[in-house]
This record gives C-alpha cells, sequence and structure tokens, in this order.
C-alpha cells in the first residue's frame, strides 16, 4: 500500500468535515480557472479542464461554482495573475515531500511553505531535490467494499492500466495520463462507481517510518493542506496502519 494512498485517503475523509468544504471548492475553482486560462473553456477540447471540471463533479461541487470558476476563468484578473508553483523538500524521517501550488504571490507562498516546514522538523530543499522521486501519473480510486477488486484489476489491466493496488479501503489504478480518462469510462460503463480520477505524482520508491516519524509527517502534511495556495501534496513515506488511526483519532 502506498503512502499516497494512505495519505489521499486521510485527506478524502477530512474533506468531508464541513470546516474543509470551502476550502476545497475554493482550490478546485482555482484548477479549473487556470484550466481554462491555459487551455480554453471548452472541456472537448481542454483535457485538463475536462479532469478539473470531473474532479469538482466527484467532490459534489455545485454546478453554479463550477460554471462561475470556468467564467473567471476566460477573462478575470484574478485568474490570470495565479501563477503555479512546484516546491520540493524533506519531511521527518527523510521521506520526500512535493507540493504543487497556485499563487498570485510567489514571494507570500514561498514564505508560508518555509514556516510550515521548519516548525515541523522538516526543511524546504531546491527545485529538483526530490522531483525525481516521483512520476506522473493517472489514478484511478473506487471504494473496495464497492466492488470485486478483483473483477476490477482484470478490467482496467485490459483497458491499458499499468497497475493496480488494493487494500481494505480502496482499489486504485494507476494509468498513463493519456489513459487515465479512457480507462475510467470504460471502468464507469462497467458500472464500477469511481470515487475520483486525478493526474497525480506517484512515488516511485516508499519510505518506511517510525512512529514518532509518521506521526510527524502526517501533521506536516496536513498543515500544508492548510494552506490556501497550496493545490496538492505528494510524500513517499509509508504509514503503518496504527499510526494512521492514531493520527485521525
Amino acid at each position: 500500500m502506498s503512502g499516497h494512498s494512505k495519505w489521499s485517503q486521510i485527506k478524502r475523509q477530512k474533506g468531508l468535515a464541513d470546516a474543509r468544504r470551502g476550502q476545497v471548492f475554493t482550490k478546485l475553482a482555482r484548477e479549473i480557472s487556470i484550466a481554462v486560462r491555459q487551455g480554453g473553456s471548452d472541456p472537448q477540447a481542454n483535457s485538463r479542464l475536462r479532469l478539473a471540471v470531473q474532479r469538482a463533479h466527484d467532490n459534489n461541487m455545485p454546478l453554479e461554482n463550477i460554471e462561475r470558476a470556468i467564467k473567471r476563468g476566460t477573462g478575470s484578473s484574478d485568474a490570470t495573475a495565479l501563477t503555479e508553483v512546484t516546491l520540493e523538500g524533506y519531511g521527518p524521517g527523510g521521506s520526500a515531500i512535493l507540493l504543487q501550488a497556485l499563487t498570485d504571490n510567489r514571494n507570500r507562498t514561498l514564505s508560508e511553505v518555509r514556516n510550515v516546514f521548519s516548525r515541523n522538523n522538516s526543511s524546504l530543499g531546491e527545485s529538483g531535490c526530490v522531483s525525481w522521486i516521483f512520476e506522473p501519473k493517472g489514478v484511478i480510486t473506487i471504494e473496495a467494499d464497492k466492488v470485486d477488486a478483483e473483477e476490477v484489476a482484470l478490467l482496467a489491466i485490459d483497458a491499458g492500466a499499468d497497475d493496480v493496488k488494493v487494500d481494505e479501503a480502496t482499489v486504485e489504478v494507476h494509468t498513463q495520463i493519456q489513459d487515465l480518462e479512457a480507462i475510467r469510462k470504460t471502468l464507469e460503463g462497467k458500472g464500477i462507481a469511481v470515487s475520483s480520477a486525478e493526474l497525480l505524482q506517484v512515488p516511485k520508491t516508499m519510505i518506511t517510518l517510525d512512529e514518532q516519524s509518521a506521526l510527524q509527517s502526517l501533521k506536516l502534511l496536513d498543515r500544508l493542506e492548510e494552506l490556501d495556495d497550496v493545490q496538492h501534496v505528494f510524500t513517499n513515506a509509508d504509514f503503518p496502519n496504527e499510526v494512521v488511526e492514531k493520527f485521525q483519532g
């Protein structure tokens, strides 16, 4: 079970809370707006926008919010001011941290991220220090208790998936970026309910942390996710189940 998967599960569970719902919608709206700015407002001609809108639907974002974000991307000054920033660093126990942000003030974002790292026994690194550990993948997530995991794995591999990872909570299908949408449609065409389908940075190698470092790392990831400018946070840390339960408790 990858650390990416466990952290994704924790994020989804925490994201269900009303306190975080507004922040989730804000980040989704930013992603939609930047996608429109870069590739136009027609989802059929803009794959990044299609994925952003689908992700918004997956998170139950209201249609009017989605339409407002698309309009904002076509001409609003706050959308055109956004810049994509990738930052890298080292977490507790030497784990790799890669984060993606959308910001209208790079210096502010850099300062906020550095402050979170320094307060959590971690350090922000130079560009390229850990990015080589990750590779972009399409990741389709399905709730394991709603499907026959073996059947899903066979269908996904037949449809062209690279890998399928199964645990007690989820079935996670990894694809090449260009195959993500087609494989999702294939699975849904077979009646399989997809929880999410995203383009993510998946670690090539994992690092196992002791309990103290794992708890510190989870707190660090959570605080990074809370920053308004941060869109995604990825790690190669592997979290023992008992540590995840303690963190969630």
